[in-house]
């Protein structure tokens, strides 16, 4: 079950930040919904540092779960996890108006949570 929770939690926050990328940045791109100007540099920038970070983080997780999956269910690579996961909260709540990307963090939360719960579970049996 933790190998399962693992995937699914760095999976998760893979995807989620692709399809941010892909919603909030290229396809408003693409569409010229934000005219040129400060705004919008801050808009784009803003979402895609936000994006980026969650696919390479989430990818780097699922390569070190991959490699060494022992590893993911110990107190630094948790505490990492929880770490970034409350850095992107505040960033959402302080410079992002909608509620989908908090959601994808807080299930990622969730996922890493239940995995770590697992693992410790899994150590003492």
């Amino acid at each position: 079950m933790h190998k399962i929770l693992v995937f699914a939690a760095y999976g998760w926050l893979t995807l989620a930040g692709s399809l941010h990328f892909v919603i909030d940045v290229v396809s408003q791109y693409a569409r010229g919904k934000r005219a040129p100007g400060p705004e919008a540099t801050l808009f784009y920038g803003l979402n895609t540092g936000y994006a980026l970070g969650q696919m390479m983080f989430g990818l780097l997780g699922l390569l070190v779960a991959w490699q060494a999956l022992n590893v993911m269910g110990q107190w630094p690579a948790v505490s990492l996890s929880l770490t970034a996961a409350a850095c992107w909260l505040i960033f959402g709540f302080v410079f992002i108006e909608y509620w989908e990307p908090k959601l994808t963090v807080i299930v990622f939360v969730l996922l890493i949570v239940a995995a770590a719960i697992t693992a410790q579970k899994g150590a003492h049996t």
